[in-house]
């Protein structure tokens, strides 16, 4: 029997989610009967995010993680998307029950996250696996295109709608390069759409695997805003902000000027959404980002 770590259960999701909570409780007695449905062993103590929880399993010799999601998570677009790669620089699929919201996983080392390493180090094998993962993308998928177009159409409402929380120049700065995005012919390359180093962990099969990609296409830099805000802090200087973006740039083999205009893009959305949400950290991150590659 496992235990739901208490600090799973004091994660955001849960504070006004109900039956997400009731799946807490149903968590030991869930885990105990897809064990026995599959074979299963546990094989250690869980681990969690801010929304699953994934138990290192054993089925006969093969080390595995079973991943339970809440009620209400669609696992659908997620295996679908991991199926895609088949295991090309992302966590391979090993068995999954979508209704019930479980999967059986590659084991990875959750204690070995691309984090550890330094930012600059930690863009360039991020920009190494966007080549990785540019095998060609099903037509039906959203292109990174679209999504520029939307945020170019949507962005000044937004912005007056939260009081114009920045300059117009940097507004502007940010829709003009959606638009550019927008109009450029974006690819059939497969994108993932939530890339940045706490989503990557040291695994066996490669030195560094992609957990919970989103399937995208098109430009693959598109997350190079989250690459560069996510470790912000450790950046404290100009020429150190640049500098991580030149070795994403470098690793991933694509135009500086295309990548540039995937920050400003990325930035200005997640400053408007993040102030939409009520957050005070993240937005003053990507109003710095703004500011110097306007």
């Amino acid at each position: 029997m496992i235990t739901a770590p208490s600090s799973f259960r004091r994660m955001p999701r849960w504070w006004h989610d109900e039956p997400g909570r009731a799946w807490l409780d149903r968590l030991p007695a869930l885990v105990a009967r897809r064990c026995e449905d599959w074979g299963l062993e546990v094989d250690g103590d869980p681990v969690h995010g801010s929304n699953a929880l994934v138990v290192p399993v054993r089925q006969g010799t093969l080390g595995a993680a079973l991943r339970l999601s809440p009620p209400g998570d669609d696992l659908a677009l997620e295996c679908a998307a991991l199926r895609h790669w088949d295991g090309r620089g992302v966590v391979e699929l090993l068995d999954s029950d979508e209704a019930a919201g479980v999967m059986l996983l590659e084991r990875l080392d959750p204690s070995r996250s691309l984090s550890a390493q330094t930012p600059q180090r930690s863009a360039a094998v991020l920009g190494t696996l966007t080549r990785t993962l540019a095998v060609p993308a099903p037509g039906t998928v959203p292109s990174t295109g679209e999504i520029a177009a939307d945020e170019a159409r949507a962005a000044t409402a937004r912005w007056e709608a939260l009081g114009e929380p920045v300059p117009r120049t940097l507004l502007e700065a940010g829709i003009a390069a959606a638009g550019r995005r927008a109009a450029d012919d974006p690819g059939h390359g497969s994108v993932d759409g939530d890339l940045h180093d706490q989503q990557v962990l040291a695994g066996t099969r490669h030195r560094w695997t992609v957990v919970d990609p989103v399937l995208l296409r098109g430009d693959r830099e598109y997350d190079v805003g989250r690459v560069l805000w996510s470790r912000l802090d450790e950046l404290p200087a100009d020429e150190d902000v640049r500098g991580a973006l030149g070795a994403f740039v470098e690793a991933a083999q694509i135009p500086p000027g295309r990548a540039r205009d995937w920050v400003l893009v990325r930035s200005l959305s997640y400053l408007l959404w993040g102030l939409e949400h009520g957050l005070t950290r993240d937005p003053p991150k990507c109003r710095r980002l703004l500011e110097l590659f306007a």
